[in-house]
C-alpha cells in the first residue's frame, strides 16, 4: 500500500462500516425524537389530568383546535405513549444490533489489514456469507 491507495477488498469493507454508521447514527435520532415525543405527551397528559372534569379541553387537529372531552384525550394521550415505548424498544433493539455489527465490521477491518496483503483479501468469510445482517 506504498501508494496510498486502500485496495478495493479494504474500500468495500470501510464503506460497509460507514453505512452501518450511518444506520446507527440514524436510529439514535429516532430514539432521541422518540424521547422527546414522550417526555411532551406526558407533560400534556399531566396537564390535563389536572384540569376538572367539566372545563371545556381542546385538542390541536393542524391548525385548528377541536373541542373535546377529557377522557377522551386523556385515553388517546395514553395510547401514544404506548405507542412511542413500543417504538423505543425496537429502536433500541435496531442500535443493540448496528453496535454488535460495527464491532465485527471494525475487527474484520483489522484483522484483514494485519494478516492480508495489500492487494487481496486474506482467507476469510466475505459479508455476503454471514446470514446475520
Amino acid at each position: 500500500m506504498s501508494t496510498g491507495q486502500m485496495p478495493p477488498w479494504l474500500q468495500e469493507q470501510v464503506m460497509k462500516m460507514q453505512q452501518s454508521q450511518q444506520s446507527l447514527q440514524s436510529v439514535m435520532t429516532q430514539k432521541q425524537h422518540l424521547e422527546i415525543e414522550n417526555a411532551e405527551t406526558g407533560k400534556a397528559l399531566e396537564e390535563l389530568r389536572k384540569v376538572a372534569d367539566d372545563d371545556a379541553v381542546f385538542k390541536q387537529a393542524g391548525t385548528v383546535l377541536i373541542k373535546s372531552k377529557k377522557q377522551e384525550l386523556i385515553d388517546e394521550l395514553e395510547e401514544k405513549i404506548e405507542l412511542t415505548k413500543t417504538r423505543a424498544t425496537v429502536l433500541e433493539k435496531q442500535e443493540t444490533r448496528l453496535k454488535e455489527t460495527l464491532k465485527e465490521q471494525e475487527a474484520k477491518i483489522t484483522e484483514q489489514m494485519k494478516g492480508g496483503s495489500a492487494g487481496a483479501p486474506p482467507n476469510s468469510p466475505s459479508a455476503e456469507d454471514n446470514p446475520r445482517k
